[in-house]
């Protein structure tokens, strides 16, 4: 998702749908970007789907961003990952990924979880979490990615659904008013928050990746992902 596209530069002509030929040519242009987002899952997923099974889906996803969207400009690409990313995950939840004693535990560990960030004022370290939980890290960590899974999924659907009008291409008032709001949900961040979201959604790094880039935990990423895509489902409500 680019936060900075340039709104005077969106094209004021909404394409016509695309022929079979040009869906292929488009797909074939687009198809590193299903690469990208299904590398960048695969982390979170813990082994759940094969890259090839994950990489199919992505780029049936990407055939439908083409069909609703018309022929590509500059807004596509973050329309595009939307519609890619969402594929997989719901085929991710269709098959109900998670590991079993991270779905028994959900309600428990996420309940716990919001009691002690009430109780410290704050976001509990992964250290705090697992204490206070009696957890191990790795099941922690494995709470957390499945989490961010699903908020990630909420959050996708809504800026997507921001850009759709009746299943037609978004003209360029559609797209220049979902851009602002957009923008306008990111300045609600503080820097770090405006940082992880820029990573993940434009750079498309995995938490791995950010942590690394940040310095932090890749727990600590998903709290940090998960805090901002609930201020930004906010504001874009």
């Amino acid at each position: 998702m680019d936060m900075h596209t340039d709104y005077a530069e969106i094209s004021s002509v909404v394409a016509p749908a695309l022929d079979a030929a040009a869906e292929q040519r488009w797909v074939l242009e687009y198809a590193p970007l299903v690469k990208r987002i299904v590398r960048q899952l695969l982390a979170q997923v813990s082994g759940a789907m094969d890259r090839d099974d994950m990489e199919q889906i992505g780029l049936l996803g990407l055939l439908e961003a083409l069909r609703r969207y018309g022929e590509p400009d500059r807004g596509f690409g973050g329309y595009a990952a939307l519609r890619v990313r969402g594929a997989i995950l719901d085929e991710l939840r269709r098959q109900d990924w998670r590991p079993r004693t991270v779905r028994q535990d959900s309600h428990r560990t996420r309940d716990a979880v919001r009691a002690l960030t009430r109780k410290l004022g704050r976001e509990p370290t992964e250290a705090e979490a697992c204490k206070a939980l009696d957890i191990s890290a790795d099941a922690f960590q494995a709470h957390q990615l499945a989490e961010n899974a699903e908020t990630i999924a909420s959050f996708d659907e809504l800026v997507a659904g921001s850009y759709d009008m009746a299943g037609s291409s978004p003209s360029p008032e559609e797209q220049l008013m979902a851009r602002r709001s957009l923008v306008q949900a990111l300045m609600k961040l503080d820097e770090r928050e405006q940082r992880v979201i820029q990573l993940y959604y434009e750079f498309e790094l995995s938490y791995k990746e950010i942590a690394a880039v940040l310095g932090l935990t890749e727990a600590r990423i998903c709290q940090i992902n998960k805090a901002a895509l609930k201020k930004m489902k906010d504001v874009l409500r």
